[in-house]
């Protein structure tokens, strides 16, 4: 994307992924995000920038609005990168870890129902049919009746809690990622409508690319990684970049440990 005239980061978050793009050249980036938080951070990491950084609250599925707020018609780039940043794991308030006390709340943004909410009004078989799709997690079922029956005995509203509970219905897991990383990641992306945000905006963002621009999305699991693989081959109007996804190095995996599970697939507009 080095040299284009206007990319969007559609996970802003910190601007990292911006700064890079507006050093390599890029003539402007448009960084999107729902968390108002993070597009302040972005705004003052990027201010030396000036009009060539521009701020946009909104969803993935809201492309159409992003572009329009912008003032683009056609982008040459369009960058996503999935999952749960470091900016919302590493703070506890914001609920996201199984590792840190915090409030059950796991919302990207201010806006809808929490982790919390979900926890304490999902009949038991649909909280386990979101573990198991979403957190592709065998003991769904497992977990989502010891859920159901703590809550009856009290309220489930910090993080510490629900690890707690996931924990005890796994007793046999002695070794491995933490027993609750599932039902968390499962979890947040219910909380967040992640699936379903992904699975409309993708389209969309191959709908403002111009001739010839492209478009790149890194995700951190499987589920991500499919809605990815099957829009980019689905759409007769790209052409497949990547034949395989490309990992990260053996160095840039000691650089940064979150990166192991990162999956980068590209496409260019064909027509």
């Amino acid at each position: 994307m080095r040299g284009a005239e206007t990319v969007i980061d559609m996970t802003v978050g910190a601007g990292g992924h911006a700064e890079a793009l507006l050093e390599a050249g890029v003539t402007r980036v448009v960084g999107v995000d729902r968390d108002p938080e993070a597009l302040a951070l972005a705004g003052e990491r990027l201010a030396r920038f000036g009009d060539r950084f521009v701020p946009v609250r909104a969803r993935f599925s809201e492309v159409p609005r992003i572009a329009e707020e912008a003032s683009v018609r056609a982008v040459e780039g369009t960058l996503f990168d999935l999952g749960v940043s470091s900016l919302h794991l590493d703070r506890p308030d914001r609920g996201f870890s199984y590792r840190t006390e915090g409030p059950l709340d796991m919302r990207m943004g201010p806006d809808g129902p929490t982790a919390a909410d979900l926890v304490a009004t999902l009949p038991e078989e649909e909280l386990a049919r979101v573990i198991f799709e979403y957190g592709e997690e065998r003991a769904s079922r497992r977990i989502a009746r010891a859920i159901v029956r703590a809550r009856e005995r009290e309220p489930i509203e910090t993080t510490a809690q629900l690890a707690r509970i996931v924990a005890a219905s796994a007793p046999g897991r002695r070794r491995g990622p933490h027993p609750a990383r599932r039902t968390f990641q499962a979890l947040r992306i219910a909380v967040n409508e992640e699936v379903e945000e992904l699975t409309v905006s993708l389209p969309q963002a191959v709908g403002i690319l111009a001739s010839g621009g492209r478009i790149a999305a890194v995700s951190y699991h499987s589920i991500e990684d499919r809605i990815v693989k099957r829009a980019f081959l689905g759409d007769e109007r790209l052409e497949v970049l990547t034949k395989k996804p490309v990992r990260p190095s053996e160095r840039e995996m000691r650089r940064n440990r979150r990166a192991r599970s990162a999956k980068l697939r590209a496409a260019r507009r064909a027509a």
